[in-house]
C-alpha cells in the first residue's frame, strides 16, 4: 500500500501546543495567521482529511522549530511575536503543500518565489531543511552589503565562503560563527570533515551539490535541530542513521558538537533580539 500522511505515523516527543488553541487541530487558515506566512498554497490534489492531518503535523513541527531556536521560555505575548518574526522571516516566505514543488524531489525552496514546498507524501521530515534554505537566503540581505546580492540565489552562506563584505553586527559575526563551524575545521585553517566528504561525494557522482556551502549548511542546522530534546520526524529525520549520514554527509562528533554549540549561541540571541 502507497504510504499517505493518512496511514504513518511520526515519531513526535514535545509540548502540547494545541493547548493554547482549546485542542483544537489548528487548519492551513490558523497556521498562516500564527506564524504569518506571507501566503499558504494546498495542491488540488490534497484531499480535505490529508489537509486536516497534514495542518496538525505542520502546526506542531513549526512550533516544535521554534521552540527549539528559542531555548528558553518567554511570556506568551513574547512567544507569538518571535514565532511570527523567526518562521515566516518577518512575513517573507511562503508555504506549499502538495504544490510547487519540483519533479522528483520530496522538498523544495524557492529563491525568486521566496516560498518552501513539500512534496504530499515523501516531504516529510524535510521542513528543517528547507526553512533553513529560507533563512539562510534571507540572511543574505541583512549580512552583506547590497552591492554583493544576487536576489534570485544567493545564500549568506555562500557569500561567507566567497569573503562577501559583511555589514559589522554581533548578530552577523555569531551567524558566521555558525559557518565557519560547518565548513571550516576547529582551527579555521582547512576544509572541515563535513565539507571534505560532501565534496568527494560530488566527485564520485560527477556533480556539485552536496558541497555547496548551503547545502552543507541546511544539512548541518537539520543534525541542531535533531539533536534537541524536542523529538519531531515530521519536521526533521535522518541526520544519525540515514545511508547519508554513514558516508559523512551530515556532521559528525566533535564537529557536530562545536555547530550545535554555535547554532544555539545564535538563535538564543536573535531570539532574545526578537523579543
Amino acid at each position: 500500500m502507497r504510504k499517505t500522511l493518512k496511514n504513518r505515523e511520526f515519531y513526535r516527543r514535545g509540548p502540547d501546543h494545541r493547548a493554547v488553541l482549546g485542542g483544537v487541530i489548528p487548519d492551513f487558515l490558523t497556521i498562516r495567521q500564527l506564524f504569518a506566512f506571507r501566503s499558504v498554497d494546498i495542491g488540488r490534489w490534497v484531499k480535505p482529511q490529508e489537509q486536516e492531518q497534514a495542518a496538525g503535523l505542520f502546526y506542531d513541527a513549526l512550533c516544535d522549530l521554534c521552540q527549539i531556536l528559542m531555548a528558553q521560555s518567554y511570556p506568551t505575548s513574547k512567544t507569538l511575536k518571535i514565532r511570527r518574526e523567526l518562521i515566516s522571516l518577518r512575513g517573507t516566505l511562503g508555504l506549499q503543500y502538495g504544490t510547487g514543488g519540483r519533479p522528483g524531489v520530496s522538498a523544495h525552496y524557492s529563491p525568486l518565489q521566496r516560498n518552501f514546498a513539500l512534496a504530499k507524501n515523501a516531504g516529510p521530515g524535510s521542513i528543517a531543511h528547507e526553512w533553513f534554505h529560507a533563512f539562510d537566503h534571507y540572511m543574505a540581505g541583512k549580512m552583506f552589503q547590497p552591492d554583493m546580492l544576487r536576489p534570485d540565489r544567493d545564500f549568506a552562506s555562500a557569500l561567507w565562503v566567497h569573503d562577501g563584505e559583511m555589514v559589522d553586527h554581533r548578530l552577523n559575526h555569531l551567524l558566521a560563527d555558525c559557518y565557519q563551524a560547518i565548513l571550516l575545521n576547529e582551527a579555521g585553517t582547512e576544509p572541515s570533515s563535513l565539507c571534505r566528504a560532501s565534496v568527494a561525494v560530488d566527485k564520485q557522482q560527477g556533480s556539485f551539490y552536496y558541497g555547496q556551502p548551503e547545502e552543507m549548511c541546511a544539512r548541518a542546522f537539520e543534525a541542531f535541530v535533531q539533536d534537541a530534546a524536542i523529538k519531531n520526524h515530521f519536521l526533521v529525520k535522518g541526520s544519525k542513521e540515514s545511508p547519508e549520514a554513514k558516508i559523512g554527509l551530515y556532521p559528525q562528533g566533535e564537529q557536530r558538537q562545536r555547530i550545535n554549540q554555535a547554532f544555539s549561541r545564535y538563535f538564543s540571541q536573535l531570539c532574545w533580539a526578537l523579543a
